[in-house]
């Protein structure tokens, strides 16, 4: 029993509801997860990829190598999961959401259709160039009606990258004509440069930038601002001009040794290892960083290796093995837990809580050791960065090659010729808005690294679309207001797939370790066949459905709170709430005694949507309802 007025509760506000559809939430373009994971459950798979692709212009990349916030966001991990006798044995995982997506898009996006097709589906959800924008929302979704589009302004955007290309991608829908600056040869940026070919195929890149080109975005490749053109001719000949370089240099950590032979930047290693070039690695390599870039860089020199050997096993005879050096131990390492997995599977070998000293040569110069010593601590109480060593703590690690893949850093020397006004807070890093992703410089955007430092690709994204809508506003006076459509459906006989609670994730095949490194562009995973697709989107529980409870009808008979199989409702006198301003100011509102009446209370995170409590009720109090939320860019 409960003492009275113990009991703390959240009166639900006009945000609530929304704030259910925790993956959404969590993405950073927004994108409805829960809406292509249902679709797909149901079989529809084409409304699956038109959700996915609605707000993303790389949804099929993303369906690949994104982060996925929205799983670690995903409310089914928080279910608690019970043995066979009840007990609580732990909490449950989240949706595989990233692997659904490309389930989806493999079925029904560009790699299902050459671009053209999937341009002239897309298409069929937008108006034609000049007509009234009735509805934008298959493809550009989060626009409504009456968004006058540009007259054709030319737009410069410096950088081919994620943010670059979305960035372009809306500026072509908006009506704009933009013209996208690459000094790579090729474009996409570190999607292609950065990100090996085993997790991300080049032939999917070509086909999602394709479409972006066909939307009238204008690539330019191996042009440097700077030397095949001048900022300055930029900012004279465009309307607005957006700079989104990222990061893609390696930052040097100045250690004693690190500039010469058999050392080089984790980065430039991928970059050239993507564009054909031959990278002389020796038979013992280190690792520097803890990170995705440098399990990338580590995964990438055992395919090397494992190839080279292949071709010339009777001449080099001999172990050869990758290490992986890092500050962090296993549980502070950042890099993704199935990078870690994975590089363990394949032969990375982990050297934890250790930070470098130095990179020790030989007579002649060739690189012999890395001299590391004991890290004690990598994170001050606050979680700042502020590592703390044992320096009387040292060793060598005998290595002939040292890749550096401890972080990234900025190139904007090519502001020298006509951006000056363009102040930075710091070498490399223009100050921003974090509003308009506004330069200092009239006319100047950002996006991208620049504008937040280095993120995962949908927050590259996410800016990219931002800074299009800032542009929009520069030139055409006109501003898009951010907005959030919602709308509320009753579902009649409302029911789930049957045992859906009890469905454990089902794991992403992959290839076995030592398929993988057969051939160094061999695809780690194989991806859901759709028997394991189904299975999977069937465990999603929907966030956006919720029981919804009239209290005028209710006759407290507790049976909702019964048959309850996650207990997650409960039936309290109101006297046991403890007083908060918003329930006060509620029950004054009803005219309720906190001594004479009662509540339902509602614990979200245990909630499954089993609709038990609907089918229970003897009165009709409770109804299933959807509630979607859409966000909108609308004029004014």
């Amino acid at each position: 029993m409960a003492e009275a007025g113990t009991l703390r509760v959240e009166v639900p506000g006009p945000q609530h509801h929304r704030g259910l559809v925790s993956c959404q939430v969590a993405c950073p373009v927004h994108t409805d997860a829960r809406g292509y994971v249902r679709a797909i459950a149901a079989g529809d798979d084409e409304a699956a990829y038109l959700i996915a692709r609605g707000p993303n212009p790389f949804a099929s990349i993303c369906g690949r190598i994104c982060a996925a916030p929205c799983e670690a966001a995903c409310r089914r991990g928080k279910i608690p999961r019970t043995g066979e006798d009840g007990s609580w044995i732990g909490a449950d995982q989240p949706i595989s959401i990233r692997a659904l997506k490309r389930f989806a898009c493999e079925r029904h996006g560009v790699e299902a259709r050459e671009p053209a097709e999937a341009l002239a589906a897309v298409r069929a959800h937008l108006p034609e160039v000049g007509a009234d924008a009735d509805e934008m929302a298959a493809l550009l979704r989060g626009f409504t009606a009456g968004v006058q589009r540009a007259a054709g302004e030319r737009i410069a955007v410096v950088g081919a990258g994620c943010a670059g290309l979305a960035c372009a991608h809306d500026l072509a829908l908006l009506g704009f004509r933009p013209v996208v600056f690459e000094s790579e040869p090729v474009p996409a940026g570190m999607l292609a440069l950065g990100i090996p070919a085993y997790r991300l195929p080049r032939e999917l890149i070509r086909r999602e930038v394709a479409v972006i080109e066909a939307l009238g975005v204008e690539i330019r490749c191996s042009t440097a601002v700077g030397k095949d053109v001048s900022f300055a001719e930029l900012r004279r000949d465009f309307r607005a001009v957006v700079v989104a370089v990222g990061a893609k240099r390696p930052r040097s950590l100045g250690l004693p040794g690190e500039q010469g032979p058999g050392v080089y930047g984790g980065v430039d290693f991928l970059r050239a290892v993507s564009l054909g070039q031959q990278v002389p690695l020796g038979r013992e390599v280190v690792v520097i960083g803890g990170g995705n870039v440098a399990y990338d860089v580590a995964r990438t020199v055992l395919r090397q290796m494992a190839y080279d050997a292949a071709r010339t096993a009777a001449r080099q005879p001999g172990e050869r093995r990758v290490r992986l050096v890092s500050l962090e131990t296993l549980e502070e390492m950042p890099a993704d837990t199935v990078e870690i997995r994975e590089g363990d599977e394949e032969g990375v070998e982990r050297l934890g809580g250790l930070g470098p000293v130095a990179i020790e040569r030989d007579a002649g110069g060739a690189v012999r050791a890395l001299r590391v010593k004991r890290c004690l601590r990598v994170y001050d109480p606050a979680r700042r960065f502020a590592p703390v060593f044992d320096e009387a703590d040292q060793r060598e690690l005998p290595c002939d090659t040292v890749l550096v893949a401890a972080g990234q850093a900025t190139d904007l020397s090519f502001l020298a010729q006509g951006g000056e006004d363009v102040v930075q807070h710091r070498p490399g890093w223009p100050q921003v808005d974090p509003a308009t992703l506004a330069s200092t410089a009239p006319g100047v955007f950002v996006a991208g690294d620049l504008a937040h430092g280095t993120r995962l690709v949908i927050d590259a994204v996410a800016s990219g679309k931002r800074a299009a809508r800032s542009v929009y506003e520069h030139v055409t006076g006109r501003r898009l207001a951010p907005g959030m459509l919602g709308a509320h459906q009753t579902l009649e006989r409302y029911r789930r797939e049957q045992g859906y609670e009890r469905i454990r994730r089902v794991p992403v095949p992959v290839l076995e370790p030592e398929e993988r490194l057969h051939h160094p562009e061999r695809l780690v995973e194989r991806g859901y066949g759709e028997g394991e697709a189904r299975r999977e989107a069937s465990r999603c529980l929907d966030c956006g459905v919720t029981p919804v409870f009239d209290g005028t009808r209710c006759v407290l008979c507790g049976g909702c709170a019964d048959v309850c199989p996650t207990l997650c409702l409960k039936l309290v006198p109101l006297s046991d709430l403890a007083p908060a301003p918003e329930l006060d100011a509620a029950l004054e509102a009803a005219g309720l005694d906190r001594g004479a009446h009662s509540a339902i209370l509602k614990d979200e995170d245990r909630c499954i949507r089993c609709a038990l409590c609907e089918m229970r009720c003897p009165v009709d109090a409770i109804t299933m309802e959807r509630i979607t939320f859409t966000a909108t860019w609308s004029p004014s």
